[in-house]
């Protein structure tokens, strides 16, 4: 299936459920069949998850709890219905996918909320300016980042992930004609990393990497309040903006009332702390960015597709055991 529907490990550890070949399978059954046909065929394989993941299904009744209770919406409690759906969403979420890969999501099915023009920046940098980081989140859909890339103008953007799978979505994004998009593995940020990202963000390139998930053999989290309760967070993305010494901005694209909402946001102009001062800098940096996505929870509260055990991994030792 993917990834993101786990056990109680840490997320990056699992291998997806499924390969290469089925990706493909998959694809040419939405380009053959159609996804009207195609739906209702992956809806039962969604099923047959939602009945065997256990875990996964008391993670995401977890969120909804949480999420409720720190909102004080009473609709949003849990039940097997809303667990459910959430997984049907997910579902959803993936051939919307494909449909990405496959260019059929054109930007001018995309709402752009942008009231501080984050996008007239992309085209600057486009025609000569440095490139920014977009630090993006599993709620909603980030792959319409490929929109983004339109959206700038035929942008370099550069993706940055930790998990082991890169070469071959690289190759199926290839196969399906997206040359806007490039995924780079990123396992630590070590010297050779942060000279190639430096050059690239002065070719005007951007960056997006995800804010929401601590990498298996990185050390460096924080634990901050989400939704009520204490979550680790990546410190990655931050210190990366700090050496950098760019903006960063937050994107998080969510389907709402049938169409995709991109939503960028200005964070910081220039990522910057005073001398001693970076880890409470980087602290505060990341309890602001996670009091931001809470309140991007409630705009749509079924997509958060963190399927493992997110607030778990806050407890001591849990980087290795989660």
């Amino acid at each position: 299936m993917n990834e993101q529907v786990v056990h109680e490990r840490h997320w990056s550890t699992h291998k997806e459920r499924g390969s290469l070949f089925l990706m493909r399978l998959t694809a040419f059954g939405v380009r053959v069949l159609g996804r009207r046909i195609l739906t209702p065929v992956l809806y039962l394989i969604v099923l047959y998850f939602f009945v065997s993941a256990r875990t996964a299904r008391r993670n995401i009744r977890q969120y909804q709890s949480y999420l409720a209770e720190w909102s004080g919406r009473s609709s949003l409690n849990p039940s097997l219905g809303s667990v459910y759906r959430q997984f049907i969403a997910f579902a959803d979420n993936l051939l919307d996918r494909l449909d990405v890969w496959r260019g059929y999501l054109r930007f001018e099915q995309v709402q752009l909320v942008d009231p501080s023009g984050v996008r007239s920046r992309l085209i600057r940098s486009h025609l000569g300016g440095r490139g920014e980081i977009l630090v993006v989140t599993h709620l909603g859909n980030p792959d319409v980042c490929r929109a983004m890339a339109e959206l700038g103008e035929q942008v370099p953007l550069n993706v940055l992930v930790h998990n082991r799978h890169v070469a071959q979505f690289n190759r199926l994004l290839g196969e399906a004609g997206d040359k806007s998009m490039r995924l780079i593995q990123v396992s630590e940020l070590d010297t050779a990393m942060m000279m190639d990202l430096s050059q690239r963000i002065e070719r005007g390139e951007w960056l997006a990497i995800a804010g929401d998930r601590v990498p298996l053999h990185d050390g460096r989290r924080v634990v901050v309040d989400f939704l009520g309760h204490a979550a680790a967070f990546p410190q990655g993305p931050w210190l990366m903006a700090g050496l950098l010494r760019c903006p960063v901005n937050l994107l998080c694209c969510l389907k709402v009332d049938g169409r995709y909402r991109i939503i960028l946001d200005p964070f910081l102009d220039k990522a910057q702390w005073e001398r001693g001062k970076r880890d409470a800098t980087i602290q505060a940096w990341i309890q602001r960015y996670a009091d931001h996505l809470a309140q991007q929870c409630l705009m749509a509260p079924r997509q958060w597709f963190n399927f493992y055990a997110y607030w778990q991994s806050a407890e001591p030792g849990a980087n290795d055991a989660s």
